[in-house]
């Protein structure tokens, strides 16, 4: 084993051994996020010259409903939990060393736009691996998508100190249930694992439905 897969292993073994993780499900019915990157994308990247992408729209549901959920957003110091009245959002991404996870900063103050900016300049240099310890360090929540890669369901494992972490997959059309007529929607199953410790059933829970209804009605997190 390499010295980083190594330190990984021991990382991870201690994230099982000293949190009480646990992951709750919801599915994300993806037509209304279809439809606004499908009306916006050309005049998106003609304005602020980057690509509306999914990450952006993720990273964007997830710090609004923070907001609402601080625990979701929190961390445990000792017999202290610390709120951060900020986000520092983690996004999981896939280098030639590995799953690098760099650190968007203060994502709940920036625009769409200028958090797609950061996402995609974090990822190039950690696809170059030009990633700093300082670009990777300080996280308070992260969103890992395993969807790029065709994982149907997953349960992401926690970054500590984190209290959460949220899990995308990838998007397959499924029959749901529309107003009482079956039809044909783009689907995505989510996944939220939360340290138990910090986070209780009931926040878990309300967090990712939060998260849910603004995917599903995209304008309210974007007014």
């Amino acid at each position: 084993m390499s010295r980083l897969r190594r330190k990984l292993a021991e990382r991870l073994v201690a994230v099982k051994n000293e949190t009480a993780m646990l992951t709750t499900f919801n599915e994300v019915d993806m037509h209304a996020i279809f439809e606004l990157r499908s009306q916006s994308k050309e005049a998106f990247l003609e304005k602020f010259n980057i690509k509306l992408g999914y990450m952006g729209l993720f990273t964007k549901a997830c710090t609004e409903a923070l907001k609402d959920f601080p625990a979701v957003n929190a961390q445990i110091d000792g017999d202290q939990i610390v709120y951060h009245d900020y986000v520092d959002m983690g996004i999981a991404v896939s280098a030639p060393k590995g799953l690098m996870v760099p650190v968007v900063r203060n994502a709940e103050s920036l625009t769409l736009a200028q958090i797609e900016f950061e996402i995609a300049r974090l990822a190039k240099r950690a696809r170059e691996n030009k990633l700093s310890i300082d670009e990777m360090e300080g996280g308070t929540f992260s969103i890992t998508n395993g969807g790029v890669f065709g994982s149907m369901l997953s349960t992401p494992i926690l970054n500590p100190p984190q209290s959460a972490i949220l899990g995308m997959h990838n998007i397959v059309e499924r029959p749901m249930a529309i107003e009482g007529k079956v039809e044909i929607r783009p689907v995505m199953y989510l996944a939220l694992s939360y340290d138990h410790r910090i986070v209780d059933g009931q926040q878990s829970v309300s967090f990712l439905v939060r998260v849910k209804e603004f995917l599903e009605n995209p304008t309210r997190m974007l007014v």
